[in-house]
């Protein structure tokens, strides 16, 4: 599964204005320095997010975006799925973007893609802004364990 750039400023932003909740909006130029976004590209996505309910905007002076919802009414699988389609790492095993394959009745290994797209799904579909803001950031010496390291493109 691969996360475009726009799910990631989403995500970015989203989870700033969950840190924030409760202390006003935030303008876009602040959300958009905050989290390393070129604003342009920001006010596309805020206006997406918007549209699905998920932020909602004051004009002015001090105005700027804020949560429409509660952190804990957010998943990371739905700003996912709302911005790259699915979860599914391959197409023979999504709902909603499968694509027959011929190989289908003979594949061992779409049963490991399978249990993959379930866990992933899974995963994000319960992993709230509220949840997820609770936790630490990752740490270098996480992505790099030593035990990990034994294939390349991880």
């Amino acid at each position: 599964m691969r996360v475009s750039k726009k799910t990631d400023y989403a995500l970015r932003v989203l989870f700033t204005l969950a840190d924030h909740m409760g202390g006003g909006p935030i303008p876009i130029r602040e959300l958009a320095r905050r989290n390393d976004v070129p604003k342009k590209f920001l006010e596309q996505i805020m206006l997406a997010l918007k549209e699905r309910g998920w932020v909602d905007s004051l004009p002015g002076v001090r105005g700027g975006y804020y949560l429409a919802r509660t952190p804990d009414k957010i998943t990371m699988g739905e700003v996912v799925r709302h911005f790259d389609g699915i979860l599914a790492p391959i197409q023979c095993v999504s709902l909603a973007g499968y694509t027959r394959c011929s190989q289908e009745p003979l594949c061992r290994f779409r049963r490991v893609f399978l249990d993959v797209r379930n866990y992933v799904a899974n995963l994000m579909d319960h992993a709230t802004l509220a949840d997820v803001s609770k936790g630490l950031p990752v740490s270098s010496h996480e992505v790099f364990l030593p035990r990990l390291m034994g294939g390349d493109g991880i």
